[in-house]
C-alpha cells in the first residue's frame, strides 16, 4: 500500500452527540410546530424572516436578477436530468396478466402525492441537488414538491432558489438543518407534511432523516462523499490526482482512494496531489480529507483491483484503464461508475444527467442511488372473475391456512369453494346446530 489514511474512521450516523441534538429539535418541532422551527432557525442559522416560504413575486425577482447565461445553463442541465429520469420512468411498466382462467394479477406504479427536496447550502450551495431531487420527482409524477435550502450567511441564496423554481417546485422555503427536515416530515401550522424527503446534507440532516424514517420515506442514509479510482498503467497520474482532489474538497471526512496495478501511476499520483494542493483554493478541506482519508493501493492484477473496489462499495467509482467497460461485468458494488478518461465524477455531480444522490459508507452493497422509482410506489391488484378458479383457490386457501392454524383465513377460502352455498360449509352447519 503506497498510502494509508492517517485519520480515524468517521463515527457512524447516529453518533450520540449529533443524535441527541437532532432528537431534541425533532421533539420541539413535534410539540411546538412553527414556533420551534423559528426558534431553532434563529439559533443555528441566525435566520428568522417573516415567512420561511418565498412568495411568487420574491421568486420572480430572484430569477429575473440572475444572468441569462446562468439560467440557460440551469435549464440545460435540468433537461439532461429530466431526459434520463424520463427514460427510467418509461422502463417501469404497469402490467396485468391472466395466470389461470379468469384470474388477473396486476401491477401499477403510483407516484407519492407530496415530496420534500433538501438542497444543501452553507460552505457549498449544492444547486445541482435541486435538479436531482425536484426534477426527478416531477418526472415521476409527484403533484407537490416542497423544496427547502438554508440561508447563506443570512441571505436568500439566489442561484439555489432559481434552480428550485425552474425544476418545478410548488413551494420554496429558505430553511435549513434539522428544523427543515422535521418541518417537512411532521408538518407545522404553515408547512404541510410530505411523504418522502430526498437530498444530501450534513451529519445533522442525515441523522434527522434517519430518526424520522418510518414516519416519512427517505431517499437513503448518506454520509461524506466518496471517490475511488481503479487505474492501470495507461492512466495519467495528473488526471488521477485532479479527479481525487475534485471529490476530496467536498469535506474533511471525504474518502479518496486509488487502486492501481501500476506503481508508476500510484507514485506519480501522490506526487501530483502534493503539487496540486499548494494552490488549490479549497486546499484547507481537500488536504485534510486526503491526509486523513486518502489511500493508494498497489495490486497485481485488475481483477484484484475490481475485487478490492467492491469491498469498498464506494459512492463514485472511476475506471481509468485501457478497457474501462470491462468494469461493467467485473464489478457489482458501487453507487455509480464513471468509465474512461473522458468521463469524470464531477460530470455526474453537476451536469451529465444521472442522479448524484448516491449511497455511501458501503450502502451500495444493498441499494442504488436516488432515481425516479424512489418517488413511486409499486402496488399490486388482483381479480378473480371465473367461479371455478375462485373455488379452486378457495379449497387451496382452506388447506394452506389450516396448516398455519389460521381458521379465519381458511373460512374465507371455504366460502369461495362452496360458491356461496351455505349448506355446503361444514363449520357453518355446526355453528347453526349449536
Amino acid at each position: 500500500m503506497l498510502k494509508r489514511p492517517a485519520g480515524q474512521a468517521e463515527a457512524p450516523i447516529g453518533d450520540s452527540q449529533v443524535a441527541q441534538t437532532v432528537a431534541q429539535v425533532i421533539a420541539d418541532v413535534r410539540a411546538d410546530g412553527d414556533e420551534a422551527v423559528r426558534r431553532h432557525s434563529g439559533t443555528f442559522d441566525h435566520w428568522q424572516p417573516a415567512s420561511f416560504r418565498l412568495g411568487p413575486a420574491q421568486i420572480a425577482a430572484i430569477v429575473a436578477a440572475l444572468p441569462t447565461t446562468v439560467l440557460d445553463d440551469i435549464r440545460f442541465v435540468q433537461k439532461q436530468v429530466s431526459d434520463f429520469a424520463r427514460a427510467q420512468r418509461e422502463s417501469l411498466h404497469d402490467f396485468e396478466i391472466e395466470t389461470l382462467p379468469g384470474v388477473f394479477l396486476g401491477q401499477k406504479n403510483i407516484p407519492v402525492s407530496a415530496a420534500g427536496a433538501y438542497v444543501p447550502g452553507g460552505r457549498y450551495p449544492l444547486t445541482a441537488s435541486a435538479h436531482m431531487t425536484i426534477v426527478t420527482a416531477k418526472v415521476a409524477g409527484v403533484e407537490r414538491v416542497a423544496a427547502t435550502t438554508p440561508p447563506n450567511r443570512g441571505e436568500v441564496p439566489p442561484v439555489s432558489v432559481a434552480a428550485m423554481h425552474l425544476a418545478g417546485a410548488e413551494e420554496i422555503y429558505v430553511l435549513g438543518g434539522v428544523q427543515a427536515i422535521a418541518a417537512l416530515a411532521l408538518g407545522t401550522e404553515t408547512i404541510p407534511p410530505v411523504h418522502v424527503i430526498a437530498g444530501p446534507g450534513n451529519a445533522y440532516v442525515a441523522e434527522a432523516k434517519r430518526q424520522l424514517f418510518g414516519e416519512v420515506g427517505i431517499d437513503l442514509f448518506a454520509g461524506p462523499t466518496e471517490v475511488l479510482i481503479v487505474a492501470d498503467d495507461s492512466a495519467d497520474p495528473f488526471v488521477v490526482a485532479v479527479d481525487l482532489l475534485s471529490q476530496a474538497e467536498h469535506g474533511p471526512d471525504s474518502p479518496a482512494v486509488l487502486i492501481t496495478t501500476s506503481e508508476r501511476v500510484g507514485r506519480g499520483s501522490l506526487d501530483w496531489i502534493d503539487r496540486l494542493l499548494v494552490d488549490l483554493p479549497t486546499r484547507d478541506i481537500a488536504s485534510r480529507a486526503w491526509r486523513d482519508h486518502g489511500a493508494v493501493h498497489l495490486v497485481d492484477t485488475l481483477d484484484e483491483a475490481y475485487a478490492l473496489a467492491d469491498q469498498y462499495a464506494s459512492e463514485h467509482v472511476q475506471i481509468l484503464t485501457e478497457t474501462p467497460r470491462e468494469a461493467l461485468d467485473k464489478m457489482r458494488d458501487y453507487g455509480a461508475l464513471f468509465l474512461g478518461e473522458n468521463t469524470c465524477v464531477s460530470f455526474g455531480d453537476k451536469v451529465i444527467g444521472t442522479n448524484h444522490v448516491l449511497p455511501t459508507r458501503g450502502a451500495a452493497r444493498y441499494t442504488g442511488g436516488l432515481w425516479v422509482g424512489k418517488y413511486l410506489r409499486t402496488v399490486t391488484y388482483q381479480e378473480v372473475r371465473d367461479p371455478s378458479s375462485s373455488a379452486f383457490f378457495g379449497e387451496l386457501c382452506g388447506r394452506m391456512s389450516r396448516l398455519e392454524n389460521f381458521e379465519g383465513h381458511a373460512r374465507s377460502g371455504d366460502v369461495r369453494a362452496a360458491r356461496f352455498d351455505t349448506a355446503g360449509i361444514p363449520w357453518l352447519a355446526a355453528s347453526d346446530a349449536s
